[in-house]
């Protein structure tokens, strides 16, 4: 599904209202529900509308597409992001899954990440991503040397680490394999660089990061995009 809005304000509120009700649908149909969200400045208006919105936020397990290898403190934090837009009001009696832990390797907090994922419910009820002009989304970069691992979407492997020259910080990210286990992917995305991107990433199934996303066919992909 596509849905192209005139200004970006429309799309995140349009967004948010997709997002809240996938998450109704999934506690219709058990006691809680899994949220995936995205940092990253696209997100941000479409997260502070949903922290209004009437969800039942005791019984959401919130947790990040992918992280930075930084202190929650620090302003290319993730964590701090989503606190700060989404983690307020009536919204902070959510759950949250933080990924970064200083105390550990990255590795090991990758694999202590996807214990705990496997403990959440699952499916997530949907998961808010966004896309670079690179076509890269959560941190599945074009560059990474892992890509075609975070990119399988038959790997038993949810969580794994990245390197990228396009960041200074090592990152966690998602892999396909888990995001696509949602029973709705919301992208979210904005201006037209991005815009011609995401068109030639339908065409071209191995052109970006993010063709493999839309082409997969175990979630459906809402997209919504504004100049």
């Amino acid at each position: 599904m596509e849905s192209f809005f005139e200004t970006r304000e429309e799309a995140s509120v349009a967004a948010a209202g997709a997002i809240e009700a996938a998450l109704a649908s999934r506690l219709q149909q058990q006691s809680e529900a899994s949220l995936v969200v995205s940092g990253g400045t696209s997100p941000v208006l479409c997260l502070t509308e949903l922290a209004s919105m009437p969800v039942e936020w005791q019984r959401v397990h919130v947790l990040l597409s992918d992280e930075r290898w930084v202190p929650p403190n620090s302003d290319d934090s993730n964590e701090k992001l989503i606190r700060e837009s989404l983690l307020q009001g009536d919204a902070a009696a959510a759950s949250f899954l933080p990924f970064y832990d200083g105390s550990v390797a990255i590795e090991q907090r990758c694999e202590d990440i996807e214990e705990t994922i496997r403990t959440l419910p699952f499916p997530f009820a949907c998961s808010l991503i966004g896309m670079g002009e690179d076509g890269h989304f959560a941190s599945l970069f074009p560059d990474a040397e892992n890509l075609r691992q975070g990119l399988d979407t038959d790997s038993g492997q949810l969580c794994l680490p990245v390197n990228t020259a396009a960041s200074p910080h090592p990152r966690i990210s998602l892999t396909l394999a888990a995001l696509s286990r949602s029973d709705v992917v919301v992208l979210l995305f904005f201006g037209a660089a991005k815009r011609e991107v995401y068109e030639q990433a339908k065409a071209d199934s191995n052109g970006y990061p993010v063709s493999r996303l839309l082409l997969q066919k175990r979630a459906p992909v809402h997209v919504y995009w504004a100049p």
